[in-house]
């Protein structure tokens, strides 16, 4: 019964996102006359990426935490299935009055997530998004493994068209937690409870200049935990990326809470050096 419950939930979360698909592949509804955009007919990189990514986030006015944080993008392709694996990989320093066991400059492993998505032209014929899913594994979350499917697309504007905004580009995921390794509340008292989140992805990208982007929304986005508790976590969360050439690109952002009903954090600043072979 206890494999059926952690089967049960995932499935359920990706047959709701699937009829979300089906909703979103309905083209009238992003064409012409919704802000004169169409659905990208390439979402995929022919290019691997590697980033290296450095944030600073606080929690209320005594904890704050520093990541260390390395991705990588790989293409994929198989028969006529395109997609993208992104593997990320972090090491975390949380230090503050009340958390004296920890110094600052001391970091240990923090989360570990794969995610891979993609789309093959028989699935969802009229529809140019991607489904997939993504795995965290028990590294720096005490212990919890994590899943969950999650589906995007991509709008731009029709060609001609001399709009600022570059892309729309939403995304949903749902992550379920679902084993803790044997790691209890009573042997560990500050392991979190596991996860039951809606994560929301409103993305949106403008053209500052040709090689200059503002985007919103793109690497926080809002979150709704639909597990004990419940509660919402909307920031407002902001990145400016620079491309210097065709292989590096430079970014910093910043994201702050306005509704924190189930708090994640209070500010976090980040940036990253992104490189493309």
């Amino acid at each position: 019964m206890r494999l059926l419950r952690i089967l049960t939930r995932p499935l359920t979360s990706l047959i709701l996102l699937g009829f979300m698909g089906g909703v979103m592949a309905d083209e009238s509804k992003f064409s012409g006359g919704f802000l004169n955009l169409e659905t990208a007919s390439d979402q995929y990189s022919s290019q691997r990426i590697l980033e290296f990514w450095g944030y600073h986030d606080t929690f209320g006015e005594q904890t704050q935490a520093d990541t260390l944080k390395l991705r990588y993008y790989q293409p994929l392709h198989f028969d006529r299935w395109r997609g993208t694996m992104r593997l990320d990989t972090s090491y975390v320093s949380t230090y503050g009055p009340e958390l004296p066991q920890h110094q600052t400059g001391t970091y240990s492993a923090g989360n570990t997530m794969l995610t891979v998505w993609g789309n093959h032209p028989g699935v969802l014929k009229n529809w140019e998004g991607t489904l997939g899913g993504r795995i965290v594994f028990p590294f720096g979350n005490y212990g919890q493994w994590a899943a969950g499917p999650q589906i995007g697309t991509v709008y731009v504007p029709s060609k001609g068209s001399d709009s600022r905004l570059s892309d729309f580009s939403p995304l949903l995921r749902y992550m379920y937690g679902f084993d803790t390794k044997g790691n209890s509340f009573a042997n560990n008292p500050n392991q979190p409870p596991l996860v039951r989140n809606l994560n929301i992805f409103p993305t949106l990208g403008f053209n500052l200049s040709p090689s200059t982007q503002l985007r919103l929304w793109d690497e926080n986005g809002a979150v709704w935990n639909t597990g004990g508790g419940g509660g919402w976590f909307v920031p407002l969360d902001a990145m400016v990326t620079h491309r210097l050439n065709k292989s590096f690109l430079f970014a910093v952002g910043a994201s702050k809470q306005v509704v924190q009903s189930y708090p994640v954090y209070d500010w976090s600043f980040y940036g990253k050096l992104s490189f493309n072979f």
